[in-house]
């Protein structure tokens, strides 16, 4: 589901809705062009993070290929909850949405779909989602599932995204629930390495929001939005990105008891080279020199699927985990 990302974590891929908003002078539109608005309105390309984390964390609570049957179900889920998290946050932000570069092309801003129309989308999307896991996973999923919408919308969207610089650290949480939905698909329960999953994504959001926030500043700042990069420093930014990172790495390692030395070998090689560019951004910020925020950020979505990945792979394979040292 959108991490918060959802709202920030992405660059929008608005190329489903047209320039004009999809209204065809002179002409009604078509069906491509309605769905393609109300596609938009799910922002795609931000569910991307349901597949990174979901399936991998599916993997590791059976260690074992998954039944694709109960994948699929768990994804159709999974993307309609993020759909509806998504839907209802353009209707809450649609006001900022005009002002900020970034998201001027969002559906609602465009007049593409009706307001009443888009808070409708997302209700009946929360609604199916809630009715997919409960009927074809299990409670535990479908309620997690909306606990989920619930707390983007209120917690982060309604609560904190306007209030505080530490916004996308506390409602950061909302993108760390697809992990948890994908273990208790499996297993029925929730167990401690989902919980470690869920941290990886917790520690992971920060840096990656910020450096996404260093590039858009004046789009956050005209938007009224206290973006840590628009409120403090790009230096003091750069430092808290460090810090993070080097949680974040850190917090990966937690999942070696349950892990072999292929996930072993890929989480240290992959966090060594995410933390190298951490630092680089610092010292280039330290230096008064030109910087590319972007880079990391782009970076961090790579360090991620390596770290997902690997983790499926690591289960699909099966070879003997590590343990505790003692």
């Amino acid at each position: 589901m959108s991490l918060v990302n959802a709202a920030h974590g992405r660059s929008e891929d608005t190329s489903a809705v047209p320039p004009d908003g999809g209204r065809p002078s002179g002409a009604r539109r078509s069906f491509r062009q309605v769905a393609g608005a109300y596609a938009a309105l799910a922002k795609p390309r931000v569910i991307e993070l349901l597949l990174v984390t979901t399936i991998p964390a599916m993997f590791l609570a059976g260690r074992e290929v998954p039944n694709p049957w109960l994948v699929v179900a768990t994804l159709v889920g999974g993307t309609m909850a993020a759909g509806s998290a998504n839907a209802l946050n353009c209707v809450i932000d649609s006001d900022i949405d005009k002002v900020m570069n970034r998201t001027k092309r969002r559906p609602l801003v465009k007049d593409a779909v009706p307001r009443r129309n888009a808070l409708i989308f997302g209700l009946v999307l929360g609604i199916a989602s809630f009715a997919v896991l409960f009927f074809t996973v299990n409670l535990l999923a479908a309620v997690l599932a909306i606990a989920t919408i619930l707390f983007y919308i209120f917690v982060y969207t309604l609560g904190l995204k306007r209030r505080t610089s530490q916004n996308v650290v506390w409602g950061g949480a909302a993108g760390c629930m697809p992990v948890l939905i994908g273990w208790v698909a499996v297993t029925g329960t929730v167990q401690w390495p989902a919980f470690v999953m869920f941290g990886v994504i917790f520690f992971w959001t920060p840096p990656h929001t910020w450096a996404l926030g260093m590039k858009y500043r004046d789009d956050y700042e005209r938007a009224g939005v206290p973006m840590l990069p628009v409120v403090a420093t790009a230096e003091h930014v750069a430092r808290q990105i460090v810090i993070y990172s080097w949680v974040m790495v850190a917090w990966t390692l937690l999942l070696l008891p349950v892990t072999s030395w292929l996930y072993a070998t890929f989480a240290i090689l992959a966090g060594g080279w995410f933390l190298f560019y951490a630092h680089r951004l610092q010292a280039s910020v330290h230096r008064g020199e030109e910087t590319k925020p972007m880079a990391l950020f782009h970076r961090s979505n790579t360090y991620l699927m390596i770290v997902f990945v690997a983790l499926a792979v690591d289960s699909a394979i099966g070879l003997p985990v590590l343990g505790l040292p003692f």
